[in-house]
Formats: C-alpha cells, sequence, structure tokens
C-alpha cells in the first residue's frame, strides 16, 4: 500500500470508496422505504376508492330494486321493500362469509 502524501491516485480512490458507501447506504435504506411509503399511500387510496364503489353500489342497487317495485307498488312502499330487500341480501351475505370464517383460537 502506498503513501496517501505520495500516491497521486489516493484522493480519486478515497472518493470513489466514499460514493460506493453513500450509494450502497442508500440503497439499503432509502429504497425499501421509499417502496413502503409509496404501498401505503397507494393502498390508502385503494382502499379509499374501493369504499367510495362499494358504497355507490349499494346506493346504485337501492335505487334499481326501488325503479323496479315502482311498477308495482305505490313509491314509499317501493322504497321500503327496496331496503328490506338489499339489507336482507346483506344479511345473507354477512351471514355466508360469518360461516366461512376460520375459528377463533381459545
Amino acid at each position: 500500500m502506498a503513501n496517501p502524501l505520495t500516491d497521486p491516485n489516493w484522493a480519486p480512490d478515497l472518493a470513489d470508496t466514499v460514493e460506493r458507501l453513500v450509494a450502497t447506504v442508500r440503497e439499503k435504506t432509502t429504497r425499501p422505504a421509499v417502496h413502503v411509503a409509496r404501498g401505503v399511500v397507494f393502498g390508502t387510496l385503494a382502499g379509499i376508492l374501493g369504499l367510495i364503489a362499494v358504497i355507490l353500489l349499494l346506493v346504485g342497487a337501492t335505487r334499481g330494486v326501488q325503479a323496479l317495485l315502482v311498477l308495482g307498488v305505490s313509491w314509499p312502499v317501493a322504497v321500503y321493500l327496496s331496503y328490506f330487500i338489499v339489507g336482507g341480501i346483506l344479511c345473507v351475505v354477512g351471514l355466508f362469509l360469518l360461516h366461512r370464517r376460520p375459528p377463533p383460537d381459545a
């Protein structure tokens, strides 16, 4: 190994080593943090948009059932029946999902 005071490549070699070390640390720390942050942001956005989509689907389904029922009954009765029909469907789906859940650990 040469004396740093007499080696003309000492400064560039040291700078390359420091740059390589900083790049390695950045790759090991910053990149995973950016991926986690993106996952949190996009996951939250997808959850909010999914919730909005489910709400709009339920409102649309209720309104569609009301539009079908109004052909045979009056508007107030169609509204109540649509709430019972959509609510009953949601209860059946909930009971089905509750039945399929894994048993709780005792």
